[in-house]
């Protein structure tokens, strides 16, 4: 994981949970284990961390991945999640030109994710009791 201070890695993960368990409901283990392997954007208004997610590099089973993207309630609407969604394209199309980019929606987001490029390769799924749908965006 790259370096950066302990109070923005706070700040990042107390965003995280609070958007994807405390307002989601979704009791799950946030802190997965998987943070020290993924490259993580954050986007900052002044001092305050606004938005964030998490990319994660191709393995032999997967295409490079953006998840963990989070938009704090305060902030939303103002298409910060349109420009990290960019960002991490582009810095994903950087480091690995031509892979498509893999992630799991959750279904209402579709047509954002689809704004965006990608398109739907699995059915509807649960996860953690959310409905989720794999998408991909090609190289």
């Amino acid at each position: 994981m790259e370096d950066f201070p302990a109070v923005e890695l706070y700040e990042m993960l107390k965003l995280r949970v609070d958007v994807f368990v405390v307002e989601q409901h979704c009791p799950y283990p946030e802190l997965d284990g998987n943070d020290p392997d993924c490259l993580h954007l954050r986007l900052f208004d002044g001092d305050a961390l606004v938005a964030c997610a998490r990319l994660w590099r191709p393995t032999p089973d997967h295409h490079p991945r953006i998840g963990r993207v989070a938009v704090a309630p305060e902030h939303r609407g103002k298409r910060l999640g349109d420009a990290l969604m960019r960002e991490a394209i582009a810095e994903i199309e950087k480091r690995h030109p031509g892979e498509p980019i893999e992630i799991s929606a959750q279904s209402h987001l579709r047509k954002f994710y689809g704004s965006l490029g990608f398109k739907p390769i699995s059915e509807e799924y649960l996860e953690d009791d959310i409905p989720h749908v794999d998408m991909l965006r090609r190289g």
